[in-house]
This record gives C-alpha cells, structure tokens and sequence, in this order.
C-alpha cells in the first residue's frame, strides 16, 4: 500500500497542495471548484416542519442553528442539510424526522424537549443532543463539523496529463474490518471534485483506464483545509494493429490477448485498433486472425503512449506433428498399392535352420 507523507511509501509520487488557511478562504475555496452531490450555490430554504409533530397547545420555540469547519471558523452559509429527529424510535424502529432545511443557517420551531440534530456537509457530517427548554433563553446551536476538502486528480510518468474520461478515484476508510475490507465511503470520484469530508485519513484507489494501472494511497483530509492530492500513475495507453508491412493498414477481424511477461491475460478485445492503458512493464500482443497467430512481444513505459503494430510475418511456429501419434490405416494382405507408389520390398520369413538353436545342443523332452 502506497501514501502520502506522513504516510508516505516507496514507489508512489504524490504531489499535495493544501489550502490553509480556515474559516471563510477555505469555503471560497470549495466554491472554485465543482461539488460532489451539490451546486456551486444552493439557496437557503426554510426550515420544514413535518405535520403533526408538534403537539396542540404547546408553545413552540424558536432555535438558531449554524455549523462551522472548525470550532474557530466562521459559519458556512451554502451547502448545509439539516435533519432533526425525536429521540424515541417509530413502529418501523426508526427515529421520525420532525424538521428539516437546506441551505445555511439555520432556524426551526420546536416544542419543549429533546432532539436529535444532524448537520452534513457533503459527506461530512455531525449529529449532537438538543434540549429545548419550556421557559428561558434558547441558546444558538453551533455544529462544529471538522470537516475539510480532498480533490484528486492524476498525472502518468512525470507530468503527460491524463483524460479526466479515463480517471475514476475511489474513497475508502482507512481502517480494516474483520473481514479484511475497507468501508467505500464515495465511489467513482471524477478528477477536479471537491469531496467534504470529516477530518481523517482515508484510502484512495485510483483507476486509470479499466485494466491494471491502479494505484493506492492514503490521504489525510485536514479540518478547515482543502487537500489538493495528484496521483502519479506509473501507465501509459498503448494501440494495437495488425499489419502486413510496417505501417500498413490495420487488419479487421482481429481478435487480441494482451499477455503479462508471467502470461498472465489481462486484457481481450475484437478491434481492428483496440487500445488499453496498461502499467508499466513487459507484455506479449497475440493476434489471431483466420485461423492463425501472431506474437509480438512489447515494453510499456510510464507516460509515453505509444502504438504497436504487430506483424503477420510475426506469425507463431505450428506445433511439430508427432509420428509416434500417427494413426495407422491397416491395409488388408493382397491389396495392390496405389497408382504411382511402389511396393516396400518385404523380407523373405527366415527358414527353420536360422530359428533354430545353435551350437548342436540336442534338446528331447522325456
């Protein structure tokens, strides 16, 4: 597995740029880029109160409700959910929704009680105990989310850019379960996307086209800060074909098996120009076409795409016919041969004295 300083491995380039500073600069940052499950700008709305919640007769109290990054930071105005619950659980064994809202800040009418709050931020989230009270002041309630940004993207080699099409990142938990999995948190991610996320770190799997070249790394998310995380794939992406002459035209109807150096198949396709994004590393191209094979073998470097042409020239040695497995017609005694083919000469059958024992031993039997 593959990280980031302080989680940082051999064999992975990772280039970080985090935007530090909290507070209002780092919800503008949030905003130059797109969102995950969300506009660049979602209106506030007001607050829903579900019907029959509120019991007859009670006076309900107004409760302020805002919810910030971090503790010191200011409050966010855009891109907030909010949902409270009742405490007591439902016939279904779920607690029922009372209020929600969208937006920012936020204000909801409630009766005397307690409740059950939840803020989220993307997916970023906090839920906390509320009581409100039959008489006194109703004190705001301020939601510390400690939350913060991760957007990813990928470059191959050192710096050859890679088509956003062709990237998808997965987020996962750092931790391990019992069964030796991690909890997806957010899966296909496309590159220059703002993820919201609590404060951790996190494991992300990074795919480059849909063959080998992936990548891990873990990724620590900083509360109030945006972590901008460039992967550095070693890959490139690779064109097949077919040719009878060096730079002909490729051949239709040509069926391919991209082997690894361990003839390991990792990739098939029907394709006159199939083309594969494959790490980097040494591979066999096989063409089969009417009825015959074609072998070249390759080298994949990281960042440079290339083409490889495969020739028919290049076509692989039929297997040598065993005589031993040749199956022998038998010929009935008389036939004449064929027209044209001789006769093998046959050997006289030996006479009795050339079977018989040597040396004059008479042998009787009594």
């Amino acid at each position: 597995m593959f990280g980031i300083s302080p989680f940082a491995r051999i064999g992975l380039a990772i280039a970080l740029t985090i935007l530090t500073s909290p507070g209002a600069s780092a919800q503008d940052a949030f905003k130059e880029f797109k969102q995950l499950e969300s506009t660049s700008k979602m209106p506030k709305l007001d607050a829903f109160i579900a019907p029959g919640t509120a019991p007859e007769g009670v006076k309900l109290r107004d409760v302020p409700m805002e919810a910030k990054l971090t503790a010191d930071g200011t409050p966010v105005e855009e891109g907030l959910s909010w949902y409270v619950f009742s405490p007591i659980a439902g016939t279904d064994g779920k607690l029922p929704l009372i209020a929600s809202a969208k937006g920012g800040p936020a204000a909801f009418q409630l009766a005397p009680g307690d409740y059950f709050v939840n803020v989220s931020f993307g997916r970023a989230g906090v839920t906390k105990k509320l009581t409100v009270p039959a008489d006194g002041a109703v004190d705001k309630q301020v939601m510390v989310l400690d939350a913060g940004g991760l957007l990813l993207n990928a470059v191959s080699g050192t710096d050859a850019r890679i088509r956003p099409d062709q990237l998808s990142f997965s987020i996962y938990s750092s931790e391990v379960r019992e069964d030796g999995e991690r909890g997806l948190v957010v899966a296909d991610v496309s590159p220059n996307t703002v993820v919201r996320l609590n404060a951790g770190t996190y494991h992300i799997v990074s795919e480059y086209g849909s063959v080998n070249a992936v990548i891990r790394a873990d990724i620590q998310v900083e509360a109030g800060k945006l972590t901008e995380a460039t992967i550095q794939h070693r890959a490139a992406q690779v064109t097949f074909k077919l040719v009878s002459d060096a730079g002909g035209e490729a051949i239709a109807d040509t069926a391919w098996s991209i082997l690894t150096a361990a003839g390991d198949s990792v990739g098939e396709s029907v394709s006159a120009f199939p083309t594969m994004v494959l790490a980097e590393g040494g591979y066999s191209a096989v063409a089969r076409n009417k009825d015959k094979i074609y072998q070249r073998d390759f080298t994949v470097v990281a960042g440079r795409n290339t083409d490889v042409e495969v020739l028919m020239k290049d076509q692989q040695p039929q297997p040598p016919v065993n005589d031993a497995a040749r199956t022998v017609q038998q010929v009935p005694v008389g036939t004449p041969p064929p027209p044209g083919v001789q006769p093998a000469p046959v050997a006289p059958l030996p006479s009795y004295e050339q079977l018989a024992p040597q040396g004059g031993d008479d042998t009787s039997l009594d």
